[in-house]
Order: structure tokens, then C-alpha cells, then sequence
């Protein structure tokens, strides 16, 4: 099993934060806001490597980074270096696929969503299902649901309704930038994109995917922390430095 990290946003609704600093590199509770999401994936068993995906704007920032980390993380750079060439989360995803010639059961991450515990049951989950698989959370919130994404389960935990922001969303339970493809799987995510689907928010190939071929949820246990404000960023900040 292999993991990508897809880190190659700008990320300007934290400017000024991130207009120089790459967001999976801010500080939360006393380091980089990646290495927390590194500690979870630490206990997945048979990870046998890790890719992080950035831009040209920010590669430099990332090699420092991994220079001083201590444990072997790949950085691919994207080749973009502003907001309007970016390839989009599933575009870079895709990219990672083909320029690494990745061919084996893959863990896709976004690298700013946080997690309190281990995503090693996440990953024996999948690889019991031997299917596509996403991490799902109730937010508790039905207007919360209309910023990310509605989803319906049967009785087996397998996807039956997906859909990115819903205008009325029926529970609070959405699915979160937390993947597992099967390497027979990883095909499709080229598919996907070569039929010109919309190549950001890597939701949007879960809710293409799962008409064709089965995908399950898994219920992320602790707490789920998803960094897309400055009020998000401090929330995450206490609740990590409270750990420490």
C-alpha cells in the first residue's frame, strides 16, 4: 500500500497566511500541520511509501521540509505555480498515478484535514473490503452539510447516494477527503479525468465512481478537523496543543 498527500492548493482563503507558506505547513499545536497527519498513518500496516503533491510555488518550502522530517516522504511538484493553473485535488492525483507509475492499493489524503486517531483502521477496513472507500463524519449540522457533501449508506456501509453540496441535504452524515482505491481501481481516476469531469474537490470522483463499482464508508472515530479558516486553524491548534 502506497499513500498520496495531496498538498498542491493555494489556499487564498487563508491569505494572508499562506500567500508564502504552503497551508500543510502551518503550525498546529507546535508543528506542521502535515507531520500530525503523517503520526496517523504511521500505524497502517504494509505503508510502504508516502508521496506529498505540491506546486512549483511552494516545492522548495516541502524539500526543506522533508529534509528535516527524519522519515522518507516523497515530494512531487505539479509544475503550477498559481491558482488559476492548478490541476485540481483529482487532477493532481491523477498525476501522482502517472508520473510515479503507481500500481498498487493507494491511500489518498487531503493535507489539511486532521484526525485525533490512528487511520489504521480505516486502512484494514478498506483492504477487507477490497473496494473503493472513503471516511465519512456527522457534522451534526444539516446547513453544514451544504459546504461539503450529502451521503446515503445501506445497510452494508456501501455508498448509495452522493452528492457535492446539496442545495437539501437529507442527513448530516458527508464524506471526507479521506480515500482508499484498490489497485485495480487507480485506472478509473484517469478515466475519470480523460472524459473532462471536473478535476477538484476529490469528492466529485466518488460520486462519478460510485454508480459503477461498489464503494463502502468507514466512520471516522475521534475527531475530524477540516482547515479551510483561520477559525478552523486556531480550533485545530487547541485541540492539538491540548495533546502535547
Amino acid at each position: 500500500m502506497k499513500a498520496v498527500v495531496l498538498a498542491a492548493g493555494y489556499a487564498t482563503r487563508l491569505y494572508p497566511l499562506t500567500l508564502n507558506r504552503p497551508k500543510a505547513l502551518l503550525p498546529v499545536g507546535g508543528r506542521p500541520m502535515l507531520e500530525h497527519l503523517l503520526a496517523r498513518l504511521e500505524p497502517v500496516r504494509g505503508l510502504a511509501e508516502i508521496y506529498v503533491v505540491t506546486n512549483s510555488k511552494f516545492a522548495g518550502q516541502f524539500h526543506e521540509w522533508a529534509a528535516g522530517y527524519g522519515k522518507d516522504v516523497r515530494i512531487l511538484d505539479d509544475g503550477t505555480g498559481d491558482e488559476e493553473s492548478r490541476l485540481g485535488a483529482i487532477g493532481d492525483l491523477g498525476f501522482a498515478i502517472e508520473f510515479e507509475g503507481i500500481d498498487d492499493d493507494l491511500l489518498v489524503l487531503a493535507g489539511d484535514n486532521l484526525f485525533s486517531a490512528s487511520l489504521a483502521p480505516f486502512a484494514e477496513f478498506a483492504r477487507e473490503r477490497d473496494a473503493p472507500a472513503l471516511g465519512v463524519y456527522d457534522v451534526g449540522d444539516l446547513e453544514a452539510i451544504r459546504r461539503y457533501n450529502a451521503i446515503e449508506l445501506d445497510a452494508d456501509g456501501r455508498v448509495t447516494f452522493f452528492h457535492e453540496k446539496p442545495a437539501e441535504p437529507r442527513s448530516t452524515l458527508t464524506g471526507i477527503a479521506l480515500y482508499f482505491y484498490p489497485r485495480r481501481s487507480l485506472p478509473l481516476v484517469g478515466e475519470y479525468l480523460a472524459e473532462g469531469n471536473n478535476p477538484d474537490q476529490p469528492g466529485r470522483l466518488v460520486e462519478w465512481l460510485y454508480p459503477r463499482t461498489a464503494v463502502y464508508a468507514w466512520p471516522v472515530s475521534g475527531r475530524w478537523f477540516d482547515i479551510g479558516s483561520e477559525e478552523t486553524l486556531a480550533e485545530a491548534d487547541r485541540a492539538f496543543s491540548s495533546t502535547r
